[in-house]
């Protein structure tokens, strides 16, 4: 997915509500949303390396359990 910058800050400063232009937002408000924004997203990524961590640990003891009970892997190049 693609992230335009530009469709972003047009999508913030103005939308229309029945052919009506709605005024643009503040600068206040605008840094406050993207930094709101920011400090969801950081969150979210420390939730979703858990995630990954968790399943990382997950696969390491199949993978051992698998080595214990005589299952040989191939590393792949």
């Amino acid at each position: 997915m693609e992230i335009n910058k530009d469709n972003l800050e047009k999508a913030l400063s103005s939308k229309k509500t029945d052919g009506a232009e709605v005024a643009k937002m503040s600068k206040e408000s605008e840094i406050g949303f993207h930094e709101g924004a920011l400090n969801t997203l950081a969150a979210e990524r420390i939730e979703l390396i858990r995630v990954i961590q968790n399943v990382e640990k997950i696969m390491q003891m199949h993978i051992s359990r698998l080595h214990e009970l005589g299952v040989k892997f191939q590393e792949k190049k």
